[in-house]
């Protein structure tokens, strides 16, 4: 329980220090604290949620206008957003609408990515993109390490068209894989019984993928197809062992998946060239510092505390959102059929419900580096709502609260006070959500 003068003090705190948020224009006290960064990193308290989809956008927007960012990296399977980053950038035979494009996203949950907010964002860099020299585009790139299948084949098929004898150690890695039928669990359930694995195919096709990857760099195509092709060999590889991890239970699958993500994202910035700047989208829960939670003291570290810690001194941004309440797109189990569920108002001793009524429902902004002397304030720790793929409103008052220290875990934090449900683009909910008329390619 908190104290009620503490929270009288917070919410003082908050009124001398929020910026109201209605406009992209008030993003601007943002754009100036991110100054010459060269990492923004930008949460969500869900990943169903629309107006964290559309916060986040407007802000990439302005980094990559204004600030000249170079890519968008989410915490999304490296092969299908891959497909959205050949769309944005305009190569050969990319697809001629977005909405075509993300619905190659068909591994649950389809929503996160396959959606209209996400469609909206596509066609704005697709347009921001054209005419541009390819240095000064920006991408679209997947930071997670689940594809072993999808990234392998992907591997094989451009093996098959520049190198057949590279291609056959593709082939016999994917083989490899194939009595587990692409269930995950049976794979890793085996290697627990029986200590053998298929680690070393996919670390020899890794290997001759880059001894040769000079000669493929040299080869005609749209300039990224051979790092697209290593890419899917380093995820293939990430993900064996990903999977083998994950029955150990604990951090450590945890922490081999946010390290992957930090890997990924610093591949991506030695791709881009020295002068490159990176918008990351994911999770609250990958994006704010793990220190400032209790996942510390249970072993596990994540992409915001890693990049912190690595690339600090380069400028990392850690931008965080919560809401007081709202709908929201969940499953109740994993794999189950998603539905627009409603999201309670949130727990009294919570950073949420403390927001919500300081601002008396408004939307607002808090940045950490402005605080002064109100800085301990922001400092003690409270619950912050944390809703996954997989929700249930009813045990809302029992779970789905990380203790937070709010200025140590973010840069910035955006409180959007009520918040909608996001919008699938290709599997209908439970309760059908039609394409908001807001959105021009909602057609």
């Amino acid at each position: 329980m908190t104290n009620p003068s503490s929270d009288r003090l917070l919410g003082d705190a908050i009124n001398r220090h929020a910026h109201l948020l209605e406009t992209m224009d008030d993003l601007d006290p943002l754009m100036e604290q991110i100054g010459d960064a060269r990492f923004v990193l930008l949460g969500e308290a869900s990943h169903g949620t629309s107006e964290y989809y559309l916060w986040r956008m407007r802000l990439s927007q302005r980094l990559i206008e204004e600030k000249g960012f170079s890519f968008v990296a989410v915490e999304g399977d490296w092969p299908d957003c891959y497909r959205v980053n050949r769309y944005v950038r305009g190569y050969e035979d990319a697809g001629e609408k977005a909405v075509d494009v993300l619905d190659a996203f068909n591994r649950w949950p389809t929503w996160m990515w396959a959606n209209w907010e996400v469609v909206a964002l596509a066609e704005w860099m697709r347009e921001h993109n054209r005419g541009l020299p390819a240095a000064r585009q920006a991408g679209f790139y997947g930071l997670d390490v689940y594809s072993l299948w999808e990234s392998l084949q992907e591997v094989s098929e451009y093996l098959e068209g520049v190198d057949a004898e590279s291609a056959a150690l593709a082939r016999r890695a994917y083989v490899c894989f194939q009595p587990y039928d692409r269930d995950v669990q049976a794979y890793a359930w085996a290697t627990r019984l029986v200590p053998a694995s298929c680690e070393a195919d996919v670390l020899e096709l890794l290997t001759e993928l880059r001894r040769k990857m000079p000669t493929y760099k040299a080869l005609p195509g749209d300039g990224e197809e051979a790092f697209n092709a290593e890419q899917n060999a380093l995820v293939a590889l990430g993900a064996e062992r990903y999977y083998r991890t994950m029955m150990e239970g604990g951090a450590a699958s945890w922490n081999l998946r946010d390290t992957h993500m930090v890997d990924t994202l610093e591949r991506l910035v030695q791709h881009h060239g020295p002068q490159s700047k990176a918008i990351v989208w994911e999770h609250n829960t990958h994006i704010g510092d793990a220190r400032a939670t209790d996942m510390a003291a249970a072993g596990m570290v994540n992409v915001g505390q890693l990049m912190r810690e690595k690339r600090g001194g380069e400028g990392v941004v850690l931008v965080g959102f919560g809401s007081h309440r709202g709908t929201v797109i969940a499953g109740e189990a994993w794999d189950a059929p998603m539905e627009v569920m409603d999201v309670p108002e949130a727990r009294a001793d919570s950073w949420e419900d403390v927001l919500h009524h300081a601002l008396e429902g408004a939307n607002g902004m808090i940045l950490m580096n402005t605080l002064g002397a109100d800085a301990d304030l922001f400092r003690r720790t409270r619950g912050h709502r944390a809703i996954g793929v997989v929700y249930n409103p009813m045990h809302e008052r029992f779970g789905n609260y990380v203790p937070t220290s709010l200025s140590r875990r973010y840069d910035a934090f955006l409180h959007i006070d009520q918040t909608q449900a996001l919008h699938p683009l290709h599997v209908e909910p439970v309760k059908t959500l039609e394409p908001p008329e807001t959105f021009p390619w909602a057609v």
